[in-house]
């Protein structure tokens, strides 16, 4: 709605000007969400579609601000072979009432230029086709144009505003950890790690080019825990990696994590959100979306988790304080834990690991303020897979990443 008025009162602010400048640049969003007829608007886009009837020609374009397309008008003299769908155009005319019922305005066009013509026999999305999205997956560079792709895009956006709007609402602070680390948070060896290529190798003068090996991030969990004494709440929002060997729909090498850490926890209820800002029928809603009930699986054996998982101490079962979220279709979307803050028991656990020397900065956050804390991280392609029903990972990111595949 704000663009919207703030093109209406951008003709408004034109209508004094002389005719020659009167013309007022609107995205097709401020020119649907007009409310009144205006004079001289200029209008550019993407050819949707084009219907050239005895009287009148017909063009529908957008310019990726809303779902809708905008109805265009013309005389049909103002046609031209490189008017086809797919072109980019600019158009100038008036903007008046629509008959249409579904429109409320539409542009009666006394000028349209073709900006960049798109040769429609080689364009593999073709009008009025429904591809499927294994085959638009092939053209990752024109991907983006296709309806479908194009509405799953405008959901990821407004579920990243939506989610730093959560934790901004809630009193986090917004951390950017770092991409290039040299610790594996995971431990499981699935990193991708970082070398100089041949010709600098041999004009450095040590092995590493940060003097450790340093990889690319699985997670920026241990960065957040040295925000957390700092800040008690905290969180980001980025890209991790995973040198995964996987062709699976559910798995991506380049994927986008929501990390939280909370100080001050006192058990696992503090970092599992179910029921938390939830009404009865929107856990209703979800459930029946799912298809089945989502499942929390808490307190995993001691000797299959990370160093950093809090000792539930509880005798021969002996396991750790950690949760994931199991959803159907999806496998875990969520995995959290409380972290280990008894420097005894953090050093103890280290030194069978051999881990000691290079985790002695996380050992000096144990003895200089420890409290107790925990948190989580949720794999947000995951997410969005979840709640729109897409059964390939690749089709809710914008430029996929997997094994054998990093195509631009």
């Amino acid at each position: 709605m704000l663009g919207a008025r703030g093109g209406w009162q951008a003709l408004r602010r034109c209508a004094s000007l002389p005719r020659a400048q009167r013309a007022v640049r609107l995205r097709v969003r401020e020119a649907l969400g007009a409310r009144e007829p205006a004079g001289e608007v200029k209008v550019q886009g993407w050819v949707r579609s084009v219907r050239s009837q005895k009287e009148v020609l017909f063009l529908h374009i957008n310019d990726g601000s809303s779902l809708e397309n905008l109805q265009v008008v013309a005389d049909p003299s103002l046609e031209n072979r490189d008017l086809t769908f797919g072109s980019a155009v600019e158009v100038q005319g008036k903007l008046v009432k629509s008959p249409h019922r579904k429109q409320n305005m539409e542009v009666k066009a006394e000028t349209i230029h073709v900006v960049g013509p798109c040769d429609t026999w080689s364009f593999p999305l073709k009008t009025k086709e429904r591809h499927p999205l294994e085959y638009v997956r092939q053209f990752p560079h024109l991907r983006c144009r296709n309806n479908t792709l194009g509405s799953l895009l405008r959901i990821r956006s407004e579920a990243t505003a939506a989610i730093h709007s959560f934790f901004q609402d809630n009193g986090y602070v917004h951390i950017h950890t770092p991409i290039i680390t040299s610790n594996d948070c995971e431990g499981a060896g699935e990193l991708f790690q970082i070398e100089m290529s041949n010709e600098a190798r041999e004009s450095a003068e040590k092995t590493h080019f940060f003097n450790v090996p340093a990889f690319l991030t699985v997670s920026g969990q241990l960065h957040l825990e040295v925000m957390a004494g700092a800040f008690t709440h905290v969180f980001t929002f980025g890209p991790t990696f995973r040198a995964e060997n996987s062709q699976s729909r559910r798995h991506l090498a380049e994927f986008y994590m929501v990390e939280a850490e909370l100080s001050f926890t006192e058990s696992l209820q503090d970092i599992m959100q179910w029921g938390c800002d939830l009404q009865t029928e929107h856990e209703k809603y979800l459930v029946k979306h799912c298809g089945e009930i989502p499942v929390f699986v808490i307190n995993y054996p001691y000797n299959l988790k990370p160093f950093y998982m809090r000792d539930n101490e509880d005798g021969p079962r002996h396991t750790v304080a950690a949760v994931d979220l199991l959803v159907p279709g999806i496998g875990e979307l969520y995995g959290g834990s409380l972290r280990e803050e008894r420097l005894p028991f953090l050093e103890s656990r280290l030194q069978r690991l051999g881990l000691t020397d290079a985790y002695q900065w996380y050992l000096d956050l144990r003895k200089f303020g420890s409290v107790p804390h925990g948190g989580f991280g949720m794999g947000f392609e995951r997410y969005l897979q979840c709640i729109l029903g897409v059964d390939n990972i690749r089709d809710v990111i914008p430029f996929p990443r997997f094994s054998h595949s990093c195509l631009l």
